[in-house]
């Protein structure tokens, strides 16, 4: 079994709850701490979001039953985000889109496939070939 990577460094706000107990627990693990920018609350913003978006979309639906199981959760909803979920910066394209889809013009001829992600949580639909 390969051991599971230790973090590299944990970024944490200037919250007074976090003692130096608290970061000497990470420093024996080698791992670095780092401070948010002081009286910088919206630091923080676009990682709870995105920790935030992950949550309601997979975890809040899935039962983890450990860490292979979250890695395998993460990694599936992962996949989706980058090639599925369409993002308003990028006009509704995925990230890993790299142009506007082919226009299709004859719906009735055309078959819907569904591919079900994280045990249908999740669904992806494309146009069969």
């Amino acid at each position: 079994m390969i051991p599971p990577r230790s973090s590299e460094f944990l970024l944490r706000d200037r919250d007074s709850k976090y003692t130096d107990a608290f970061d000497a627990v990470f420093t024996a693990e080698d791992t670095q701490v780092l401070l948010s920018a002081p009286r910088a609350p919206r630091t923080n913003a676009h990682r709870e979001r995105a920790i935030g978006t992950i949550r309601r979309v997979a975890l809040d639906h899935v039962l983890i039953l450990g860490v292979s199981h979250a890695r395998k959760v993460l990694t599936d909803y992962q996949d989706h985000y980058k090639g599925h979920w369409p993002h308003r910066s990028r006009q509704h394209l995925p990230p890993s889109a790299t142009g506007q889809p082919a226009t299709v013009h004859a719906l009735d001829d055309r078959s819907l496939l569904r591919t079900r992600v994280l045990g249908s949580l999740i669904n992806e639909y494309r146009y069969a070939a």
